[in-house]
């Protein structure tokens, strides 16, 4: 039987990570931390074939881990080797005490560098991309999401204390230098901000007001980003949360409702023909706690919790972005929904298509990460860390 030779390549590359995995992992515990064992990665062979037809060599998962558990981690799939490497930050850091932090709200990559916004930690890890090796932090109060925009870094934040309060402070997005990695502005938005999103010169944040329910916000702000400041803010839904943009320069935005008697809803902003500012268009009664879009395609799961049942409704979807309307109410498509307890991310590879979703399960133990083809049909799973959620993809060097 004949044996390709990328087979034979990927099959040394893969025995020398996992040897010099196990070796650097022995050495760094026993020289590196002295009062502190330093956990492993752990690899697991993933039965994709190499694939050096796309532009991407793998991507990153993000590990929320639970409030207060200091358990937030760095999983990486490399799509050469084959390799998913579990926990991949504490054995190429060794050194940062306590690790990445408590709760990993938010992942990207802008040029060589790897951020991770780590919210109850109050700040946001930078690291190389292409090693995983620590590069410093940025300290940023209760932060919660990043976006980049012409050599910046945005940070949207809550601004006061992790805590429920009615007279929480306003939040505010914090503009951050990729080279220096220092704060170089900050502008006030509305109440709880969370995602945002760039078009043509203007961010577009979510404002959730969650610290102060049940008086939720329910806007929008605009910011002017040649000069970072606040200029309009859109009454949209209550609680707002996640923001995307399609190919059309349209916005899909989330609304959590209130968990009682207002259901979650999607919304669609838009500029209208002679009008220069964004307006609601449409509001789509489809309860949508995350989304990814590709092509004309907005793939969405929604786990809609009610206070008074206190139960979850489950949910997924694609709607078509070019007219608005749902086109299918489930796109898996070969029954492995019914294997995911809490569906908690979502992403899709830029390229082929494939669909990933992870299972956060109890919130409290280790996760599972699914990837389906464009199809809906389950390609593999794999095990990950505590509350699997965010994920960010690496293009090749």
């Amino acid at each position: 039987m004949k044996i390709r030779k990328d087979t034979i390549r990927r099959n040394q590359v893969i025995a020398r990570i996992m040897a010099v995995g196990a070796c650097s992992a022995l050495m760094l515990s026993s020289a590196c931390r002295h009062d502190e064992l330093v956990v492993p990665t752990e690899y697991d062979i993933i039965p994709e074939s190499p694939d050096d037809a796309t532009r991407i060599r793998g991507f990153y998962l993000v590990n929320e881990g639970n409030m207060g558990s200091n358990k937030c981690t760095l999983d990486y799939f490399d799509y050469f080797t084959g390799l998913y490497a579990r926990n991949f930050y504490a054995e190429r850091n060794p050194t940062v005490i306590k690790e990445l932090g408590d709760v990993g709200n938010d992942i990207g990559i802008y040029g060589s560098k790897l951020y991770v916004v780590v919210n109850c930690s109050h700040k946001v890890e930078v690291m190389d991309a292409y090693t995983g090796i620590r590069i410093g932090q940025v300290d940023i109060p209760n932060c919660r999401y990043v976006r980049f925009y012409r050599g910046k870094a945005y940070v949207s934040s809550y601004v006061g204390p992790v805590l429920i309060d009615p007279d929480a402070p306003k939040g505010a997005v914090y503009e951050v230098d990729t080279t220096s990695l220092k704060v170089t502005a900050k502008v006030s938005v509305g109440y709880q901000p969370e995602e945002m999103e760039i078009i043509d010169d203007y961010m577009y944040v979510a404002n959730s007001g969650g610290y102060r329910a049940p008086n939720y916000d329910n806007t929008v702000s605009v910011i002017q980003m040649v000069d970072f400041k606040q200029v309009q803010q859109i009454p949209v839904g209550i609680n707002l949360h996640r923001v995307k943009q399609d190919k059309f320069k349209k916005l899909w935005i989330t609304s959590r409702g209130d968990y009682m008697s207002r259901p979650s809803r999607l919304y669609v902003l838009e500029k209208k023909k002679g009008y220069n500012q964004m307006v609601v268009t449409d509001t789509l009664p489809i309860a949508c706690s995350n989304m990814a879009i590709h092509g004309d395609s907005l793939y969405f799961y929604a786990t809609e919790w009610n206070n008074y049942t206190s139960t979850n409704s489950i949910s997924y979807g694609i709607i078509d972005t070019r007219t608005k309307q749902l086109v299918s109410t489930n796109f898996i498509t070969d029954g492995t929904e019914k294997s995911i307890t809490i569906p908690y991310g979502i992403a899709i590879h830029p390229e082929t298509g494939d669909i990933f979703v992870t299972d956060a399960k109890n919130y409290v133990s280790s996760g599972t990460l699914y990837c389906f083809s464009a199809s809906g049909k389950c390609k593999w799973s794999v095990r990950t860390g505590d509350i699997p959620a965010h994920i960010a993809f690496l293009p090749r060097q």
